[in-house]
């Protein structure tokens, strides 16, 4: 733990905070007697055990081990098969031990024990080349065909017509986990960033007609589909005609019904195989998962108010609720089947299109301390803590973002498994994993319940066990890595991160020389390793930077920190630092606006391994999908992409504006400048969850030489 944190002048951390983070790691120490008490007792266990919980090694190392000199220690190897080292005064693991999660076994003095031993790949796998894609929110791209709000089904299409006919070669979406369900009277949360769930997705996501069953509904069950079939295309009409919000509980209460007919629906004999298979591969999470939605249904979505013997799964009385409510957990694991085939689906679309990356799918910081994953897994979860962020330059008050943090301690006791799952199942139909808050791998800082965030502390992670299972499951799955590492970061990370070949996030209006004065950094000067965009979901649009509209939305709110006219000055200046900066580059010749196609101009003369287009960018969408620091002020989360007027655009439409082939043609040209030896990126306002600061037809081309 760090006593001190680098914001407001790098106070000392006060005793109050870690009194409370101790206990949070089960330490009693609210008085010097039990914190000494405490310390020994850690200390004699240390000196007692034979073997650390877990060993994370990297293949191709000789890695020490601190044990015993009279310990004899064996492997037993994942696929079969073991190891014995030899007795002698000092243990070393081989260095080509393979890949794999493992049995380490000790045993000295009629002592045994046994810890799992991680062998990792040294890097994570590499990208197949430069590319260009979408970054896109799910929800707001609807199509014709959609249910109120975008769906896998028209994720599918996306990614087919951005390969297929644009040459993209990947489309970033955000989180799909599942969401905390609202209760009587209060809606769901909407944000893809505070999930009930992170490692199951959202079934509102699913294409109804797309459910294979659907095809053998009874013709009373045909009749019902129908008319939920017309109800939707209102609830359709109402966001697309007459510029309404999406409308998330709307759309699953028309889904959930829809559902409930194609699970009566008698499965086919390689259907019911396909079911049981899925099962048997998910195992106790699976059910953990579905039982809990079955008794948030009965007895409200936050675990803690549930009936005592509920309220742990291992609880006294769990077992006789899950028989009891034996149809309701069986209908939600269908459901989790039936997104498991979507999103594999559409995988397979994106990469049948011809994207050699396919679909970035991302991963939350963390989830809803009342959903389903801090019920399932809370004896890993630090209860009563909550991730945030320090004060700083940019944000005094510091942040809390209300998620509850992985216990270090429980991890490394539980073999980094809930952690290895958790990735196994984001990675398992992604070409790329978007990783929220990387930084998180490190560090994370923690605010103690009824704390403000200004009286937090830092909690260190082991970050080698925590690359080294990431590389290991990212190895498995063949997917790459991208870290969002925008915010302050701490000396030596980014270098460690892009060592073990995960790429960073850079974003245009961030990327400055702070070494130097603060310019612009060139494009010759970025670092290759990264995903290069214009904004993010909680960035302003591109369409707002050039018009000023973002200082106008933040004045309306009262949501700035200076007056009106200096915010619209430095704006301003802004873009004229940017103007005379292409002009240089010879990337904006003389009488030509700054414009969106001459800044993704900049982006493609960079040596960044991709660039993303905000898919909004393609028809001047001013709006931000999400602005920071508001909550029922601003419609976050909820807006579908519309035009420069404000008037919803569909994803039919997105495919035959001009702007998309003008991208494609321009970010297919041959690279403007050399890629020289990155340089160091500079920091940037910390950010919160997601990355919110706190408060004629071209051939197509994937390739970026």
């Amino acid at each position: 733990m760090d006593t001190r944190h680098p914001g407001a002048g790098g106070q000392a951390v006060g005793a109050r905070t870690l009194v409370a983070v101790l206990g949070a790691l089960g330490v009693a120490a609210g008085t010097p007697e039990e914190a000494r008490e405490a310390l020994e007792r850690h200390r004699a266990e240390q000196r007692a055990r034979l073997l650390p919980p877990c060993v994370v090694v990297r293949q191709g190392r000789r890695t020490a081990l601190d044990v015993p000199a009279d310990v004899l220690l064996r492997v037993e190897l994942e696929g079969g098969g073991s190891w014995e080292l030899p007795r002698g005064h000092s243990h070393w693991l081989p260095a080509d031990l393979p890949l794999g999660r493992h049995v380490l076994t000790a045993r000295t003095d009629g002592r045994t024990a046994t810890a799992p031993l991680i062998v990792a790949p040294e890097r994570l796998p590499q990208l197949p080349g430069r590319s260009w894609g979408f970054l896109a929110q799910l929800y707001s791209v609807l199509s014709d065909r959609s249910w109120g709000m975008g769906d896998l089904g028209d994720l599918a299409e996306l990614a087919e017509w951005a390969g297929a006919d644009l040459g993209a070669g990947f489309v970033q979406i955000n989180p799909l986990h599942q969401a905390l369900p609202g209760a009587p009277g209060v809606p769901t949360d909407p944000s893809p960033y505070r999930p009930s769930s992170r490692r199951f997705a959202d079934p509102v996501h699913l294409r109804i007609e797309a459910v294979p069953e659907y095809a053998y509904l009874a013709p009373e069950q045909r009749q019902r589909a129908d008319d939920l079939t017309r109800r939707a295309a209102r609830l359709r009409e109402e966001v697309l005609g007459h510029d309404g919000l999406i409308d998330r509980d709307a759309v699953w209460a028309l889904k959930r019904e829809a559902l409930e007919l194609l699970h009566e629906v008698p499965r086919g004999p390689g259907r019911q195989a396909a079911y049981e298979a899925y099962q048997r591969r998910e195992g106790e999470w699976l059910r953990r998962h579905a039982l809990w939605n079955a008794l948030a249904e009965v007895h409200g979505p936050d675990w803690h108010h549930w009936p005592k013997g509920l309220r742990h799964p291992d609880g006294p009385h769990v077992e006789q609720a899950a028989k009891e409510l034996q149809e309701a957990v069986e209908f939600h694991r269908w459901l989790a089947w039936q997104v498991d085939q979507q999103l594999a689906a559409a995988q397979r679309s994106a990469r049948e299109a011809g994207m050699p990356v396919g679909l970035i799918h991302d991963l939350a910081v963390g989830v809803h301390p009342d959903g389903a994953d801090a019920w399932a897994l809370q004896d890993v979860l630090a209860g009563g803590i909550s991730v945030g962020a320090p004060p700083d330059a940019f944000n005094a008050h510091g942040q809390d973002w209300g998620l509850p943090p992985w216990r270090p301690d429980a991890l490394a006791r539980a073999g980094y498994a809930p952690y290895a799952e958790l990735l196994r199942a984001t990675t398992r139909h992604a070409g790329a994993l978007r990783i929220d808050h990387v930084m998180g791998l490190f560090r994370l800082w923690w605010v103690p319940a009824g704390h403000p965030p200004t009286e937090g502390a830092y909690v260190r992670y082991d970050a080698e066990a925590m690359l080294g299972v990431l590389a290991l499951e990212a190895h498995r799955a063949g997917t790459a890595v991208i870290g969002e590492d925008l915010g302050t970061v701490e000396p030596g990370v980014r270098e460690e991160l892009a060592a073990r070949g995960i790429l960073g996030t850079s974003v245009l209006w961030f990327e400055r020389d702070w070494h130097s004065g603060g310019g612009i950094l060139p494009p010759d000067r970025w670092r290759a390793a990264c995903l290069a965009t214009l904004t993010t979901h909680d960035l302003p649009s591109t369409a707002a930077r050039l018009s000023g509209e973002h200082v106008e939305l933040r004045h309306r709110l009262g949501l700035l920190a200076r007056p009106l006219g200096e915010e619209q000055e430095a704006a301003a200046s802004e873009l004229a630092d940017w103007r005379a900066e292409l002009a240089r580059l010879g990337l904006l010749p003389a009488g030509e606006p700054l414009s969106m196609p001459v800044l993704y101009r900049f982006l493609r003369a960079t040596p960044a391994e991709l660039v993303g287009v905000w898919l909004p960018d393609l028809v001047g969408d001013p709006r931000p999908q999400n602005l920071p620091g508001t909550w029922d002020q601003y419609p976050n989360w909820r807006l579908p992409v519309a035009d420069g007027s404000g008037a919803p655009v569909t994803l039919d439409r997105l495919a035959a504006v001009p702007a998309a082939r003008l991208l494609a043609q321009l970010l297919a040209l041959p690279a403007a400048t050399p890629a020289p030896t990155p340089a160091p990126t500079p920091a940037d306002p910390v950010r919160g969850p997601g990355g919110a600061p706190g408060t004629g037809r071209p051939t197509p081309t994937r390739a970026l030489p």
